[in-house]
């Protein structure tokens, strides 16, 4: 039995809760990883799946095992990755995941010359506002936009993100634009289903050290693509709240206005930042660290 890639296979089967899946993305047959793990268990003497239609699950061996080997593992790839890293020219396959409309406007167009700069880097770029298990999804690094959740991933800052209140002025000249926040709630505003609740959070611009205030905000249309949001926003239908990286272009030539521009507004209680995130490792492999590197160069504290 080749063992290590009988523990890899279950590993990955553990992960993905499917043999059949756990083959594919290790590029060999189901019978082959079906063997693995008969091989695995015989010689463990214990069952380490409950196998069922809906997929596998791990015994309670096969928990102890998976804790043990999992690390085994992540510590043989932190001592393939630190060794690479002496490598002074970054090289392999970079698998990175983009928030569509950011990924488009502001990543998309510094590509080209990433690719120039480091040409033993290959990019697979995944587009998707979806939240990846970076791990799961075998992805090196993610683009995210808002406040952090996973503390189980490492981060770094690359830019901030403001968020504007903006109107057609088709709109302003037909409904009117409020003049306090809580004027809001007598206009159309058209929410972003990916932000909680229909509350906006705002303070006077001119006092930051205020405490952010709630301000009701609802409306009969929500969207959850910025780009679709914006497109219905330049059509007169509401008031949104809309990233400065994507609304600054329209309200620089006048298709937008700025609905109570004396007060700061945002979509969460928490402030939000454009992040790269990658899974917690003793080395990170120098591909990711030169595009987290790269990405900081090109979007700085202005990413519009």
């Amino acid at each position: 039995m080749d063992y290590f890639a009988a523990v890899r296979t279950f590993v990955r089967a553990a992960e993905l809760g499917s043999l059949t899946r756990a083959a594919q993305e290790l590029s060999i047959k189901t019978s082959t990883a079906s063997r693995h793990l008969n091989e695995l268990e015989a010689d463990l003497r214990i069952a380490l799946f409950n196998r069922s239609t809906r997929g596998l699950s791990l015994t309670e061996g096969g928990k102890v095992f998976y804790s043990r080997v999992s690390e085994v593992l992540t510590q043989l790839k932190d001592a393939k990755d630190a060794t690479s890293s002496l490598n002074q020219s970054p090289s392999g396959v970079l698998r990175v995941t983009l928030p569509v409309s950011f990924g488009r406007k502001h990543v998309v167009p510094h590509i080209g010359e990433f690719m120039d700069r480091y040409r033993d880097i290959d990019v697979d770029a995944i587009f998707t506002d979806d939240v990846l298990n970076l791990i799961e999804s075998q992805v090196d690094l993610g683009i995210r936009i808002g406040a952090l959740q996973d503390s189980s991933l490492m981060a770094r800052r690359l830019a901030p993100h403001r968020e504007l209140a903006c109107a057609a002025p088709a709109y302003v000249k037909a409904s009117g634009a409020p003049v306090t926040p809580a004027a809001l709630k007598d206009h159309a505003c058209l929410m972003f289903s990916r932000t909680a609740g229909n509350v906006w959070y705002m303070r006077p611009r001119a006092d930051t050290a205020s405490e952010w205030q709630k301000a009701s905000a609802s409306g009969r249309l929500t969207i959850d693509d910025t780009d679709a949001l914006l497109a219905v926003t330049l059509a007169g239908r509401g008031i949104a709240l809309l990233p400065s990286w994507l609304a600054d272009e329209a309200l620089g030539d006048g298709r937008l206005t700025r609905i109570l521009p004396d007060w700061d507004i945002r979509s969460s209680r928490e402030e939000a930042s454009v992040w790269a995130v990658y899974p917690r490792k003793k080395t990170v492999s120098s591909k990711v660290r030169s595009f987290i590197d790269f990405l900081a160069e090109k979007l700085g504290e202005t990413p519009h």
